[in-house]
C-alpha cells in the first residue's frame, strides 16, 4: 500500500501535554505520510496553501487548501496523504490525547 517512489512527509512536535499534542507536518513536494492509522481525534490547521491527495480504503479525493483552512478528523481513520504539488505544504496536527 506504499509508493515508495515518494519522498515521507516530516514531522516535530511543537507542544506536548497530557491531553494534547501539536505536531508540525512538512510535505515536501511529491512526498507522502504513507499509510498510517490515528489512534487519537485531531484538528488540522492548514499553514501553507496546496493541493494534496488524499487515499483511503475507499477511495482517493483531491483538496486545494488555504492557509488557516481547519478541519476535525476521528480517530481510527486509516489514510495516505500525497502533496502532488510542486511547492511545500505545511500543516499543524492537534491531536486530542
Amino acid at each position: 500500500m506504499c509508493n515508495t517512489e515518494l519522498q515521507q512527509v516530516t514531522g516535530r512536535i511543537q507542544l506536548e501535554e497530557s491531553r494534547v499534542r501539536v505536531t508540525e507536518l512538512r510535505f515536501p513536494p511529491h512526498s507522502e505520510t504513507r499509510w498510517h492509522r490515528h489512534p487519537h481525534d485531531y484538528v488540522i490547521v492548514q499553514m501553507t496553501g496546496g493541493r494534496l491527495r488524499l487515499q483511503t480504503p475507499e477511495g482517493e479525493h483531491h483538496f486545494e487548501l488555504q492557509p488557516g483552512q481547519t478541519y476535525f478528523r476521528p480517530e481510527g481513520n486509516e489514510h495516505n496523504v500525497i502533496n502532488d504539488s510542486d511547492q511545500e505544504v505545511v500543516l499543524l496536527e492537534i491531536e486530542l490525547l
